[in-house]
């Protein structure tokens, strides 16, 4: 099928290019961009596209699938489906399924359930106990695998890192803090050679203890056990310094607080080869948020003070903080259904994170178009080594047969979260029941 999408508002952080373009797609490849497009096919199909937004597709650095072991939180076809409706192209899933994704058979084994899914295409049908909102246009995500960095992601053994890098994972990581030092060391010293990523989530448990939210003012309010920034920072200085030594690049998941910012900022201006990422909630609630006591707030790490926000979000304008995950963490409404303390931390996010993102940083413009999308697609790719092609140049030399990895999204479109317009077959987010605006109209893969 041939497509013109006339006028849309093209933004490739890549070629930094963000205007009003002509784009024709063509069996899933770019055939040309201008700013006027004339010279089409009869069978052409033409989309008036003004108000809408068209970028390279969104990718997530980390998340988390119930398949296999949790098919009631989600399954790899729901978490797919959520991932295209959100905007997503390419999905990285953690290996802390049940069982563990620390084994060669096991990544093989899911690899062919992708593989077979994907030869339903973007049909989506009623894959749930409940419907989804409607059948699936756009075609499903890319899906990586992470490997665990130890057994059981238990923190103590050393998987078969070569093993699982043959198999095909896009990376090691436990997806969970690792303290022992030992450790930590003997992995970074071990992958060196593998030229995979490796990625860690800093956090010293023993001075987060049974805390459940930021120390501050706000804590003492609300009565909850406080974890304080040190849990966080800590961890991230003795990682660096690790890093430090011995040369392996790695990437630090899930900062949280304005220290481990300014950290970060350090040490890349000293030359380590680091990159990192906070996730998308982090950025937009702080936590007076958490006065509602709602369990979909309760995260791991915590929502930070007001000024880890501001500090979060100016370091990933200045690519401090190199990408935006998503981290989507799905969980059944009976487990959330619990006091703030004991429910389980994370929230989804994929059918959520771009539209609330774009209205909160790009509307207001505190953020550019391109610095969301930037953060939100090439930049994650390049924390995984992969590349994300540029949209040919307006005005340049036209790449033939391009690939079309790409996100079309209406920022005006308005819509209501609730279970029959997600795919996700979890509900765990503070914004159920709530008013949009923003919605990914298509995706192409």
């Amino acid at each position: 099928m041939t497509e013109l999408l006339q006028q849309v508002r093209v933004i490739d952080p890549v070629s930094e290019i963000d205007g009003l373009f002509d784009v024709l797609i063509a069996d899933g490849y770019i055939q040309a961009m201008a700013s006027r497009i004339s010279d089409i096919s009869s069978d052409t199909q033409i989309r008036d596209c003004q108000g809408l937004v068209l970028g390279p597709g969104l990718v997530d650095l980390y998340s988390h699938s119930g398949e296999p072991g949790f098919e009631e939180r989600e399954t790899l076809l729901s978490v797919l489906q959520a991932a295209a409706a959100g905007g997503f192209t390419r999905v990285n899933i953690l290996p802390d399924t049940s069982p563990v994704i620390d084994n060669p058979a096991l990544v093989a084994q899911l690899q062919q359930r992708r593989e077979g899914q994907g030869k339903q295409g973007g049909q989506g049908g009623n894959f749930s106990p409940l419907s989804p909102p409607s059948p699936l246009s756009s075609p499903l995500p890319l899906l990586h695998l992470w490997g665990a960095i130890t057994l059981d992601v238990a923190g103590k053994q050393m998987t078969e890192l070569a093993d699982l890098a043959s198999a095909g994972v896009v990376g090691f990581t436990d997806g969970k803090p690792l303290e022992n030092l030992a450790l930590v060391r003997g992995v970074l010293e071990y992958l060196q050679p593998l030229g995979k990523p490796v990625a860690f989530w800093p956090s010293d448990r023993q001075l987060a203890a049974n805390g459940v939210m930021r120390e501050g003012p706000d804590a003492l309010r609300f009565g909850l056990p406080p974890i304080p920034a040190s849990a966080e920072t800590t961890a991230i200085a003795a990682l660096l310094e690790l890093v430090a030594t011995i040369g392996t690049p790695v990437h630090i998941m899930r900062v949280s607080t304005s220290r481990s910012v300014e950290l970060i900022a350090s040490a890349k201006a000293a030359g380590l080869p680091i990159t990192a990422s906070t996730t998308w909630m982090h950025l937009l609630l702080d936590t007076k948020s958490v006065k509602s006591y709602n369990t979909s707030l309760h995260l791991d790490p915590p929502l930070g003070n007001p000024r880890d926000v501001a500090a979060l979000r100016a370091g990933v304008r200045a690519g401090v903080i190199d990408a935006i995950a998503i981290d989507h963490t799905p969980y059944s409404y009976e487990e959330k259904v619990q006091a703030f303390a004991e429910a389980p931390p994370g929230a989804i996010g994929f059918e959520l994170a771009l539209p609330l993102l774009w209205q909160y940083l790009v509307e207001t413009e505190e953020f550019t178009a391109l610095e969301l999308w930037r953060a939100l697609s090439s930049s994650p790719a390049e924390c995984l080594g992969q590349k994300v092609s540029a949209m040919p140049a307006a005005g340049g030399a036209i790449v033939p047969d391009q690939p079309a990895e790409l996100t079309l999204f209406d920022p005006q479109q308005t819509w209501k979260v609730e279970r029959k317009s997600l795919y996700t077959l979890s509900q765990n987010t503070p914004w159920l029941g709530q008013q949009l605006k923003g919605h990914v109209v298509q995706t192409w893969c």
